[in-house]
């Protein structure tokens, strides 16, 4: 979900700069920074970037940089004349030193005065156009981004199904190699045992070493997680929700294993899980 748009758009008086950023965030945070005289407007600004970003920690910012000889900001003659009067009786100084009380006089309250710019309709409408083009960067970005993300999200789904026939080519090694080991260490008792006993025990221990089912999970996740990128729908929790359990057989698989060229496959497929999961909070 990073990305970024803007706008940049001329007005007879003032240059106004629209930028909108974006990073990633599971839900949406909205942190919108405009000039006072524009503030009621803010509510609708806020419901047109929910609407078209969904999800992010989105930063909206409106710069305006007046560019007409005019400004808003007046100095208040007759404040400013009472200040440097009552500071020249005060100081008892004579009129030598008028460009230091003025000084003085400009930095005390009430002596500079602003008048309220009012909203003017027309001219949001015109910077309004201007927020929907600076969404449309954004969102163009987005798509771009996310072009390069289901390359990689497909190639790493690869790996994970090749490590994944890796641990099934596995399996009868490691079942073998629990026998012998367990073998060995009745032999190393030195202790007489009951074969049928010790088949029956074995039988039970392997089964709950059994992979089987963690295997056909982590399968079908995998091609569940390829069809739901190639869908258009917002599908980025979702995604989320898949890499979990993803995650989950993984898991279980690898404490199962007990066979280590397993055990390297399985590591090999988590390394691949956390750079999915580092990059699918970017999915809308």
């Amino acid at each position: 979900m990073t990305g970024y748009g803007k706008s940049v758009l001329q007005l007879p008086t003032k240059k106004v700069t629209i930028e909108i950023k974006s990073l990633n965030s599971k839900n949406l945070d909205l942190n919108v920074r405009i000039p006072s005289y524009y503030k009621e407007k803010e509510l609708d600004v806020r419901k047109k970037l929910a609407k078209s970003l969904v999800r992010g920690k989105v930063d909206f910012s409106i710069f305006v940089e007046m560019t007409a000889d005019e400004t808003s900001t007046t100095v208040n003659k007759g404040v400013v004349k009472e200040y440097i009067q009552q500071l020249r009786n005060t100081l008892f100084v004579g009129s030598e030193n008028d460009i230091e009380l003025l000084k003085m006089a400009i930095s005390m309250p009430d002596a500079l005065k602003t008048t309220r710019e009012e909203l003017d309709e027309n001219e949001w409408n015109i910077i309004d156009q201007h927020v929907d083009v600076a969404i449309k960067n954004i969102i163009q970005y987005r798509v771009d981004e996310a072009a390069s993300l289901e390359i990689d999200f497909r190639e790493r789904i690869t790996n994970i199904r090749k490590y994944l026939e890796e641990v099934k080519s596995f399996d009868a090694d490691r079942v073998e190699n629990v026998k012998t080991r367990l073998q060995k260490a009745i032999d190393d008792l030195k202790v007489d045992t009951d074969q049928n006993r010790f088949e029956q025990e074995l039988i039970y221990y392997l089964e709950k070493l059994d992979i089987n089912e963690e295997k056909v999970r982590l399968e079908n996740h995998l091609n569940y997680f390829l069809e739901t990128i190639a869908t258009e729908d917002s599908n980025g929790k979702k995604l989320g929700f898949i890499v979990q359990e993803m995650g989950r057989e993984i898991n279980t698989t690898g404490s199962k294993a007990n066979f280590a060229p397993m055990q390297k496959a399985v590591i090999q497929m988590k390394n691949e899980l956390e750079q999915i999961k580092e990059q699918i909070l970017n999915v809308l």
